[in-house]
């Protein structure tokens, strides 16, 4: 079988399964996985979900951590039609109800830790029809008796055209959108990068190993399992970061990682890591939010012998579009190091002023993108989708930035108001509308400030009711933990008589963040 036949989850694996049968493809708590049983049970996993009733396009939420089981299942959804949707583990009850309302998933799969919050989400949502947990809760069917007691169900003809993957990124109106990933997206461009001495940050193989370690509900997450399939290579999955778990699998000899910023800074700065082998560590990547100079130094220094990339995307482009290549690194620092790079091949990027017409370099505007990578649409909301493609293909990414001469690209600052908090998107509609409602609050503004640990941390800034007294600001953030996840409450609440507003009365958040942000470099940390 030659790299034309892997253009999925179910077809890498069955690949690697006769090419390389004995070769481990998932290790985590659970055990080691090869390809050769992988392969049996994404199809055994797959034939249970058809048996089962679910129809091709059907939606399977999974609600839980990092884990071989998750990996597992979402290869298994894709060999049969369906669409896995994992939802944000740290998210409250009513979260993870609009989630599963709005994909109207007929099968939610949890972890016995979320078991409480699947059933009270599920019966808020009102579309689930069976919640299965990967364990044992009271009241709840077991995954693993399910399997047993499903009939088996032949396989659908597969469309890699069609969606596969659907994660869930906000907007600054506050609703999460469900933006749906294809086999096309996740698999299509993978040889133009992987394989090229260009690209060794990437090159792995069958002997290699990878480590899922970002959150599943997220694109750095989900997005490493296509990745690690496609090259046969072993993905050991940990269920959450934490600097310990990380530096275990790098002494188990791990070859390649990707981090957000917060979480290298924290890697390396425990007393572990300087006493760590790191010289099978070929390659670190890292991304999702700006990443200091002084940082990124240290992380050189640290790790040596690694190649380092950083890598700008998001959600809707299912990941990288953009890298800065191991070449610009420097450990004395560069200029080059402050940017996202260059676009991979394949991709177009440009700068837009408001109008949507490419601007010259140097010029701060918009970065919009094109590629095979984009996202096919946003689930069930054809007006959000048009908003961020366009009819000719390009996806306004909402980011400010500028491109110099050399073709670099420069973050500057985000056309959209969107918080990134230890490599979390926090949208400030969504705290606002938690917040809306407290007793003591008319109205409510968040925006992000500079953090030393998480890049940026969320602040509310209030003014308080004409007839409720001094604001209790812990009881702001209080309010708002009961209603939101803990990663968007608001790290501290400032009280001011009155927001500040435009002509036409748009409360300017720009205004309340410059004080904050005067002697920074950005308008992003």
């Amino acid at each position: 079988m030659g790299k034309e036949t892997r253009i999925c989850m179910g077809s890498s694996i069955a690949h690697w399964a006769a090419k390389n049968p004995d070769n481990i493809a998932l290790d985590d708590s659970a055990g080691a996985l090869t390809y050769r049983e992988l392969d049996v049970l994404v199809t055994d996993y797959a034939r249970a979900m058809t048996g089962s009733g679910l129809k091709k396009g059907d939606r399977v939420c999974w609600l839980g951590k990092n884990s071989g089981l998750y990996f597992t299942l979402f290869a298994a959804a894709s060999r049969a039609g369906l669409v896995i949707a994992p939802i944000g583990w740290r998210l409250a009850a009513p979260e993870v109800a609009y989630v599963l309302k709005d994909t109207k998933a007929p099968l939610l799969i949890c972890q016995p830790d979320f078991a409480d919050v699947a059933r009270n989400a599920a019966e808020e949502a009102g579309s689930v029809e069976q919640i299965l947990v990967a364990g044992e809760a009271d009241g709840l069917q077991s995954l693993d008796e399910w399997l047993v007691k499903t009939m088996p169900a032949d396989l659908p003809e597969t469309d890699s055209s069609e969606g596969v993957l659907q994660l869930y990124t906000s907007g600054t109106t506050g609703n999460p959108k469900g933006a749906v990933l294809t086999n096309d997206n996740l698999f299509k461009m993978r040889p133009l990068v992987e394989n090229k001495p260009e690209h060794a940050w990437i090159d792995i193989g069958p002997e290699d190993s990878t480590l899922a370690v970002m959150p599943c509900a997220h694109i750095a997450g989900s997005g490493i399992g296509p990745i690690a399939f496609y090259n046969g290579a072993t993905m050991m999955v940990i269920p959450e970061f934490t600097p310990d778990a990380v530096l275990d699998c790098i002494d188990k000899g791990l070859n390649q990682f990707f981090l957000v910023p917060t979480a290298l800074q924290m890697l390396v700065s425990v007393p572990r890591a300087q006493d760590t082998d790191f010289s099978k560590l070929r390659s670190v990547t890292y991304g999702a939010a700006p990443i200091p100079l002084a940082l990124l130094q240290q992380c050189i220094q640290t790790m040596p012998n690694a190649l380092f990339c950083q890598q700008y995307g998001m959600t809707e482009t299912t990941g990288t579009v953009c890298i800065l290549p191991p070449e610009d690194h420097d450990p004395g620092g560069n200029e080059r190091m402050r940017g996202i790079g260059i676009p991979l091949p394949g991709v177009e990027m440009k700068i837009v002023d408001e109008n949507r017409n490419e601007v010259t370099p140097g010029t701060i505007g918009e970065i919009a993108t094109r590629s095979g990578l984009n996202m096919l649409h946003y689930f069930n909301n054809t007006a959000k989708t048009a908003e961020t493609v366009d009819e000719n293909g390009w996806l306004y990414t909402g980011d400010a930035a500028i491109m110099d001469e050399d073709g670099y690209f420069y973050i500057k600052d985000r056309v959209k108001d969107m918080i990134i908090s230890g490599g979390e998107n926090v949208y400030p509609a969504e705290v606002e509308n938690a917040i809306f409602g407290h007793p003591q609050v008319n109205e409510v503004a968040v925006i992000g400030i500079p953090d030393p640990k998480w890049g940026e941390a969320v602040k509310a800034v209030v003014s308080p009711k004409s007839d409720a007294g001094e604001v209790d600001t812990d009881s702001v953030i209080a309010w708002a933990r009961e209603r939101i996840a803990g990663f968007k409450v608001p790290k501290s609440v400032d009280v001011i008589p009155e927001l500040p507003r435009n002509a036409s009365g748009k409360i300017l958040r720009r205004e309340l963040r410059a004080p904050y942000w005067e002697g920074q470099e950005r308008g992003v940390n």
